[in-house]
C-alpha cells in the first residue's frame, strides 16, 4: 500500500522566488522527499544577504532557513554575469539597477551594452545551492551556463535575465525555450544535478533506508 507524500522525508527549499520554487520542483520531481516551502511550514525569515559571493549568499539563506524549520534545507543563490560589464550584475543580480522590475534591469543591461560587439557580449548564469542537514552539517554544490547578452529581449519563459541571455547552439534566449529544454541545459538544472546523489543519500538516510554508500 502506498503510505503517500506525507511521509516522505521533508526538503524546505529555501527561497521565496515562485520561478526558483518552480523550477526546483521539476528539477527535484523524482527525488523521494516532500518539497515545501517556507510558508508551507509558516517561516518568514528576511534574510540579509551578504556582497562577497554567490556560495556565501547560498549558505546566509540555507543556514537561516534551517534555523527557522530545523529541516534538511535547501537554498541557493545566483545570478547574471556579464564580462563586459566587469561582472555585473553578478552577486547583486536581484537587487541590481535600483528597481524590482527585470524588464527594466534588461533594458538598462542593453542600453549599457549598446556598443559593445557580439564577440565581446558573453556572458554566464551561476547557481551556488548550499544543502543544510538536520543537524547543521553544509554542503555545497555549483553549475553555472555560458552565453551571449542578446541584441534585444525575446521569450515570454523563464524569469530573470532569461529574454536577454542568448544561446547560439539554438538560436533562441533563454526565454523562448521549453520549460522541458530549459531544465536540462540550465546553471540551475547542472548544479541539481551536481547535487542529486547527496540529496538521494540524504533524504535516504532521514527515511531510514539503507544507501548505497
Amino acid at each position: 500500500m502506498d503510505p503517500g507524500p506525507l511521509t516522505l522525508p521533508i526538503l524546505l527549499l529555501g527561497t521565496t522566488s515562485g520561478g526558483k520554487i518552480r523550477e526546483f520542483r521539476q528539477l527535484l520531481a523524482d527525488l523521494p522527499a516532500r518539497l515545501v516551502t517556507p510558508p508551507e511550514l509558516g517561516i518568514d525569515v528576511d534574510v540579509l544577504e551578504g556582497e562577497r559571493s554567490f556560495a556565501e549568499n547560498a549558505a546566509i539563506k540555507a543556514r537561516a532557513f534551517h534555523a527557522a524549520s530545523g529541516a534538511l534545507t535547501l537554498a541557493e543563490d545566483s545570478g547574471f554575469v556579464v564580462h563586459a560589464l566587469g561582472g555585473e550584475p553578478g552577486v547583486r543580480s536581484a537587487r541590481w539597477g535600483e528597481t524590482d522590475d527585470y524588464g527594466a534591469k534588461n533594458r538598462l543591461i542593453l542600453e549599457r551594452m549598446a556598443d559593445v560587439p557580439p564577440p565581446e557580449r558573453t556572458c554566464r548564469y551561476v547557481a551556488h545551492l548550499a544543502i543544510v542537514e538536520p543537524d547543521g552539517r553544509v554542503h555545497r554544490r555549483c553549475g553555472s551556463l555560458a552565453g551571449y547578452v542578446a541584441a534585444e529581449p525575446a521569450g515570454s519563459g523563464g524569469f530573470g535575465y532569461d529574454p536577454i541571455f542568448w544561446l547560439p547552439e539554438y538560436g533562441r534566449t533563454l526565454a523562448q525555450l521549453d520549460p522541458n529544454e530549459k531544465n536540462q541545459i540550465s546553471h540551475r538544472a547542472r548544479a541539481v544535478r551536481d547535487a542529486m546523489p547527496l540529496l538521494r543519500a540524504l533524504v535516504a538516510r532521514l527515511a531510514g533506508r539503507p544507501t548505497s554508500s
